[in-house]
Parts: structure tokens; sequence; C-alpha cells
């Protein structure tokens, strides 16, 4: 089968060019799904949400202490307290002239209210006959409005309060919540199918072959895959035999909206993944001018088209171009155009070698200094096999085809990493 949308030819092509025709894997979002409040964390939204009310619903007192009306003169003998207002409660009728009403933190003002002083600044009087006069110390410090928040100050009704894209974490969970949505319509996750191949892999845990290798990567692509917002669909290691493996693609190509696999599909390699991957679609092997990440096998397999990316077997390159090319796909994949990848600008505080010509990405350790800007080293070891490297790294270091170093002290591209605290 001809892979028309792929035909790159053989020449080297950009990391943004390559980035594109990955992008184009995907015709646009999943279907949605409605999903309960409490299942939400690290969900997409599919729609724009709009408040269905005012967020605060009502005008509140932001501290405790009293509400009344500011008067132009302050009365000599204070004013009269004729109610008690909490949280949760409403106020039983309007304030007249030079009357006051208690009140807590985030209960509604009274009608007829329009600033909060903090009881600090209260002195009480209990009169004889039972009246409670409230008299204002340091009345020239107090201004009209102070101490209230505004009915919908945070979120008018009808506004939008998330737009369509939004990945929802923790403050975004809390602000659904306070609009009273029990449920949204958030893109169902992208299921991604990944295996690995090969005679040497060994599975963790099993004895090590005196020829072998632990299975690192399929371990780092699936904690990659739900770090981006994917569901993973854990084919294994697969036997290195051509009808294992097409009975495993297929499997994918079924189940899954993206496959995923490590090695053993480069350029000039004839062996079983290869000749099975063929067998269930299409393939095209790309020179990407990167370092570390190249060459990359991209297709798609069955019937439905699945996207399909052969990432490097080294497991730093293969961790590179899942960032560069496989997590923009997800984020298409839910909805969030240009969501990744994301970069900030930082100083380097010591040279970083690269070549012209190619997208170099460093392992490396960002900070702010003590002027509050951020800077970057390199974070030790920069070879495609080295992988703690990775581990004691924050970010990326991209440094662009046109420069053959950075010099110390020079600006420089960075990528931040997610990392669990």
């Amino acid at each position: 089968m001809s892979l028309s949308c792929f035909e790159l030819g053989e020449r080297m092509l950009a990391v943004e060019e390559a980035r594109a025709a990955v992008l184009a894997l995907a015709e646009g979002p999943l279907p949605d799904e409605c999903v309960a409040l409490r299942s939400l964390r690290g969900r997409v939204l599919s729609e724009r949400l709009l408040a269905p009310i005012d967020v605060p619903q009502n005008t509140n007192a932001a501290m405790d202490g009293v509400a009344l009306a500011w008067p132009e003169a302050v009365p000599s003998d204070g004013f009269l307290r004729v109610a008690e207002i909490y949280a949760g409660h409403t106020a039983q009728r309007p304030l007249g002239a030079d009357e006051c009403a208690g009140i807590t933190t985030g209960a509604p003002l009274p009608p007829g209210a329009d600033t909060v002083i903090m009881r600090e600044q209260l002195a009480i009087d209990y009169g004889a006959d039972g009246a409670v006069r409230v008299r204002v110390e340091r009345p020239e410090r107090v201004r009209r409005g102070q101490n209230v928040r505004q009915a919908g100050e945070d979120i008018p009704r009808g506004a939008v309060a998330l737009d369509a894209g939004t990945r929802l974490g923790a403050a975004g969970l809390g602000l659904i919540a306070s609009l009273g949505f029990a449920e949204v319509r958030v893109v169902r996750r992208p299921r991604v199918a990944l295996f690995s191949t090969g005679d040497e892999v060994a599975a963790p845990g099993e004895p090590l072959p005196a020829a072998g290798i632990f299975d690192a990567n399929r371990f780092v692509l699936m904690a990659l895959v739900e770090e981006h917002g994917g569901e993973v669909i854990d084919l294994g290691i697969l036997p290195d035999e051509r009808g294992a493996i097409a009975d495993g693609l297929a499997r994918a190509a079924a189940e899954a909206d993206l496959v995923l696999s490590s090695g053993g599909v480069s350029v000039g390699d004839a062996d079983h993944t290869r000749a099975a991957l063929l067998e269930q679609g299409e393939l095209g092997f790309w020179k990407i001018a990167i370092r570390p990440g190249r060459p990359l096998a991209c297709g798609r397999l069955g019937a439905r088209g699945v996207p399909f990316l052969g990432l490097p077997g080294n497991p730093v390159a293969s961790m590179v171009t899942f960032l560069q090319f496989a997590a923009p796909l997800l984020s298409r994949l839910q909805g969030r155009e240009a969501a990744w990848p994301q970069r900030l600008t930082a100083v380097a505080e010591q040279p970083l070698r690269s070549r012209e010509g190619r997208v170099d990405y460093l392992r490396g350790v960002y900070r702010s200094d003590g002027e509050g800007r951020l800077v970057v080293r390199d974070g030790g070891a920069q070879g495609s096999g080295i992988l703690s490297s990775m581990v004691r790294a924050n970010c990326l270091i991209e440094i662009d085809d046109a420069r053959a170093s950075v010099a110390a002290g020079e600006s420089v591209t960075i990528q931040p990493l997610f990392r669990l605290p």
C-alpha cells in the first residue's frame, strides 16, 4: 500500500515539518462523553462551560464584622445593631439609617448595606434597655464598599467559565463544583496500544539473559501516555515471530486510537515487526534533523487507519521523540491544539554544544537565580542510552538548527518536563 499522505521522500525533514505531518494523522478530537465530577481530573472539556449562576451568588462579606450603609457623617453614638447574619442565611429586613447587622464571612449583605467593617475596628456598647450600639474606631480609615465581595465578581451568570480544550486539574474541578455541575462533557481519553519486541528483551522481575536487556521503554512510554491524558492498552512483549506480532497489531488497530512501538522498525531492518506492520497497514520511514531521535517510522493500521508511530529504541531517544511527536498528536486527539510542546526561555549557565542543521534536545536542569531569571545547565551525560541523566533533568534544552553552539550567558529555549514532587 502506498502511504501517499506521507510521501516526503528521502530528504532530511525539519522537526516542525515532521510534527505537522504527524498531526495530520488525526483528523480532529475523539468523540466526547459525560463524566461525573469526581472522575474529571486530567480530562479535557469538549465544550465551553457557561456559568449558570453568578459566582459568588450573592454580594457577601469578605470578613467577620458588621454590615452597614456607610454614611457621609458618622453618628456620634454609633450604629444600632439590629440583626446577626450568618453564612448560609439571609437578612430578614433591610437596614435603616444608622443601623448595622453583625455578619460573618460569606454571609449575604442585607439590603441597604454597602460596607463591612471588621470586628477589630469596632467597640460595642450595651444599653440598659438591651439595645446594642456599635461604634467605629478610626472611622477616617473606612472606605465605602470595603470588605465586600460583589455577586458575580468571580464569574457572572452566562459568562464563559472554562473553554473547550481545558485540561482539568484541582482548580478547574473546584470551579466546576462552584457552578453546581455534577457532570460535564469531556473528550474520550485516547486509547494507546504499545508493545515491545525482540528476543533480547526481558520483562522486569524475570531472569536477565546473558545478552538480554530489561524492557524499560514500554514502562517509560506507558507513563508518558498517562501523563499526556491517554489510556494505555499494554500488549506486553510480543514474541519475535511475524504471526504473533501481526495478531497484536490487528488487536491494536481494532481497539486503539494510536499505536506506539520503540525500536525494531528502522530503515533497512528486515525483521518480523516491520513485515507485520506492512501487512497490517501503511508504513513510512522518515529521517529527521533531530538528536537524539532519528529515524521515526509512521503510518496507519487497519481499516480505521489508526495512527502508528515507531519510535527509536534507545530510551532517551524514545522519550524525546514521544514528547516532540506523540505528545502533540495526543493533544490533538483531545482537542488541545498547540498544547505541546510548551516552551520557556532561560539563560545558559555554561557553554552548550550542538551542530547546525539539526535540532538538539539536551537533558537540562533549570532554576530561578537570585535575580529571578530562569537559568539552565545540562543534566549530565547526553548519550541516547543514558536514562539516568533524564531522571535528573527537569527540562529539555532545545537548540535550534541554526545554532552550532550556545555560549554561557546566551538565551536558549527550554521545554519543562512533567515531574512528580
